[in-house]
């Protein structure tokens, strides 16, 4: 059974990240230009807000300091501090683009992609990046349409990554000593997925989860890229998954919604709530960036 444990009515929420040093599931309302800290142990979730649209999250070695891809740049984000404070831009301001999805890899580099904000436009100008601890970045691919699904398997030898445009997951070779991706090979496609790919993450058993956007289900595929199972979730629109809890045993979807556009959401008992519920399968603990400011 999936529960909505936070009706929050996000306009699009994003990217969940469980902190397993303060037992608190960070997440973000890119739309609403807010982080949340959801506290599963008392139900109190909060938000603080951002001075513009935040892509993605990634945990720090500092609980409380968190590093955020905020519409062109990287930055730090204190929860209980002096709030954002730029570090790096990625691209450049105003170029009609802004950061979506990202993860740290299994030794801290960020990798975190770029997407054209007129999604409707279908226009293929994103790009996907990796970024040192050090603030150096790398452009790995050009061409993105919407970049996201980005998730490590558990031995950090396979990089997914999706571009939802495209309705197409990857996988890479991965080399946790260079920051590396290589043979590229397609890992999914959805044709028969309901919806989109858009974010994702992997358990223990290395299998890859995937929100199906649009479809209101998210999905659990096999390391050999076969559909293990599909779960509906009560949301036409969930975007991104994320283990949690102190056993990793809980599994949490954030979900889009109400903007005045989709009579779908519209329709959800809890548009842009964030959900819950048991898989029968337990995460890894999330990665924390290894830089800081």
């Amino acid at each position: 059974m999936i529960d909505c444990v936070v009706d929050s009515g996000a306009l699009l929420g994003e990217c969940p990240v469980w902190s397993g040093a303060e037992n608190v599931l960070y997440w973000i309302d890119i739309d609403g230009k807010a982080v949340h800290r959801f506290d599963p142990g008392t139900g109190i979730d909060e938000a603080r807000v951002l001075p513009a649209r935040p892509g993605s999250i990634a945990l720090t070695s500092h609980p409380g300091r968190l590093l955020v891809a905020m519409e062109h740049q990287l930055g730090w984000f204190e929860w209980d501090g002096e709030g954002f404070r730029p570090w790096v831009d990625i691209e450049p301001a105003g170029n009609g683009s802004r950061l979506n999805d990202g993860r740290s890899d299994p030794v801290g580099r960020f990798w975190v992609g770029s997407m054209f904000e007129d999604v409707p436009a279908n226009r293929f100008r994103g790009t996907l990046y990796r970024v040192e601890s050090s603030g150096s970045v790398t452009e790995h691919q050009h061409g993105v349409g919407v970049s996201n699904g980005l998730a490590f398997s558990p031995d950090g030898a396979t990089m997914y990554w999706a571009d939802t445009l495209r309705n197409t997951v990857w996988a890479f070779d991965y080399n946790v000593d260079s920051g590396e991706a290589s043979s590229q090979r397609v890992f999914l496609e959805f044709d028969d997925l309901p919806g989109q790919p858009d974010g994702g993450c992997v358990d223990g058993d290395a299998c890859y989860w995937v929100a199906c956007v649009h479809g209101g289900a998210v999905a659990r595929i096999t390391p050999a890229g076969d559909v293990d199972r599909v779960v509906e979730v009560p949301a036409s629109r969930p975007t991104m998954l994320a283990f949690g809890g102190p056993s990793l045993d809980t599994l949490y979807v954030t979900t889009i919604g109400d903007r005045g556009t989709d009579e779908h959401a519209r329709s959800d008992p809890h548009p842009g709530g964030l959900f819950a519920f048991t898989p029968g399968t337990t995460g890894t603990p999330e990665p924390a960036f290894a830089g800081s400011p």
